[in-house]
């Protein structure tokens, strides 16, 4: 049997999670991710294939797996703002976007967001399935609060508005991730970007 890293089997296992999330890192700056196979990943997080097939059964769901487990804090804070509906709704979305370029800093994340991730992203599932889809219903949901309270202009097709300004958020996250230190000029220039296209205009 394997040994055992961490204090018990749990943390053994993010632990192994962040060494393959930091192989695929690393890997992408050497190599076209179509170029990269488990074999390349296993040697580079320091563990046997066949031990790396028990994590994920290909380089696909190997993808998914790292987006949907660095996802999962995002989800859950940007939910939490969301919910609290007393605030106005103005207030939790600058509070949203902030959550979200945060969390594209994670190691994982930011395999997302790099140069050239266009086939790494292509792996990751569409709609419902995706692990951002829980983000943009609660970014929706508030964008609909803020029409009701007559916050936010009457933007028409939700939907449409916020997968539009979703890409002002990849773009934040992009800049991010090839300038951290550019984190809070890009943070601030996102809200002001989204938070003026949804403001109401003067009767």
């Amino acid at each position: 049997m394997p040994r055992i890293r961490g204090a018990n089997v749990e943390e053994h296992h993010e632990m192994v999670w962040a060494d393959l999330a930091e192989a695929m890192r690393q890997l992408l700056l050497e190599r076209d991710y179509d170029s990269i196979n488990m074999g390349h990943i296993a040697a580079r997080a320091g563990l046997a294939r066949n031990t790396l097939y028990n994590y994920a059964r290909d380089k696909s769901a190997l993808v998914r797996a790292l987006t949907e487990r660095a996802s999962r804090p995002a989800v859950k804070r940007v939910a939490a703002i969301a919910a609290r509906s007393a605030d106005p709704a103005a207030e939790r979305m600058r509070e949203i976007i902030e959550a979200v370029l945060e969390a594209s800093t994670d190691q994982a994340m930011k395999l997302m967001f790099r140069p050239g991730s266009a086939p790494l992203v292509a792996e990751v599932p569409k709609g419902p399935d995706s692990p951002f889809h829980a983000i943009v219903v609660e970014v929706e949901n508030v964008v609909r609060d803020g029409i009701a309270r007559g916050e936010f202009r009457d933007v028409g097709d939700v939907h449409l508005a916020v997968e539009l300004l979703s890409g002002v958020m990849r773009a934040g996250a992009e800049r991010i991730g090839r300038e951290p230190a550019a984190f809070a000029a890009t943070a601030r220039a996102a809200r002001e970007i989204i938070l003026e296209s949804l403001a109401r205009r003067p009767s």
